[in-house]
């Protein structure tokens, strides 16, 4: 069922199925919240699944904060027009970096959080040069040209090679992104604030799903943070790049359903 709230002025879609404790999954830079729609639909048979579509992605307006902490307040908006108290948090990639800013913010509210591909480390100096040359290209050539070129990369060379219309697919549904959420997306992951004392302190269990062909974030830095929370579960995708939960569906569905059900014990 889709569901909007206002935040700031601008609407908020969401995705609400299922009944039961809460599970929240967030998408990352260039995607929609359609990019769960397997995972949700093992998860909704057990839990109430919410799946927004984060501000300036899919049907969302961009919002006038598109900090991480910004982004961290429309969930913790959504979350309070829904009168939820308590969720499972999971984000993928900038999604990560949007529930470790709310987990920051927010701690109180959560049973668990998962970072699917994510960290909790702030950009590099590297990192942000490349990023900065992304937004020059998507300023100079537009959203969906930026997502054309750059996309394809986030797949590991498996996926590349026997699944190649999948990435097609993934690469088609981009098309209605505009170049200003873009700009601001790559600007918020910039200046984001490192977050492993988040890790450090979390009282509830922390999930950290890698993938050895991730080049976006390399599974030797998720290695070396999954010592850092309490109570860790870790889980490796081992034919996928960055975007496990379309390369490897099935098996991304089982892990976050098995750590769903763990955390609500815990």
């Amino acid at each position: 069922m889709w569901k909007s709230v206002i935040h700031n002025g601008q609407p908020v879609y969401y995705r609400d199925k299922g009944k039961g404790d809460v599970v929240v999954l967030l998408h990352g830079f260039g995607e929609t919240g359609d990019v769960w729609d397997q995972q949700a639909a093992v998860l909704a048979s057990h839990f109430r699944v919410l799946i927004p579509d984060l501000p300036g992605s899919g049907r969302s307006g961009i919002t006038e904060d598109m900090s991480m902490e910004g982004l961290a307040d429309v969930l913790f908006h959504l979350l309070n027009h829904e009168n939820i108290s308590r969720c499972i948090l999971i984000g993928h990639s900038m999604g990560g970096y949007a529930a470790l800013a709310f987990a920051a913010l927010h701690a109180r509210f959560l049973a668990g959080l998962g970072l699917f591909h994510s960290t909790a480390y702030a950009d590099s100096e590297e990192k942000k040069q490349v990023r900065q040359k992304g937004i020059g290209f998507i300023e100079e050539h537009g959203a969906y040209a930026f997502l054309k070129t750059s996309s394809p990369n986030l797949f590991s060379p498996l996926t590349r090679e026997n699944q190649p219309e999948l990435i097609d697919e993934f690469v088609e549904s981009l098309s209605n992104f505009s170049a200003s959420a873009l700009v601001l997306y790559y600007k918020a992951m910039m200046t984001r604030a490192d977050h492993t004392q988040v890790l450090r302190e979390a009282t509830y269990p922390v999930l950290f799903v890698m993938g050895p062909y991730d080049q976006a974030v390399p599974m030797a830095d998720s290695l070396r943070l999954c010592s850092l929370p309490a109570k860790s579960y870790i889980y490796t995708l081992a034919s996928s790049g960055h975007m496990g939960m379309l390369e490897q569906p099935a098996l991304s569905g089982k892990i976050l359903l098995q750590f769903a059900s763990e955390a609500t014990l815990f």
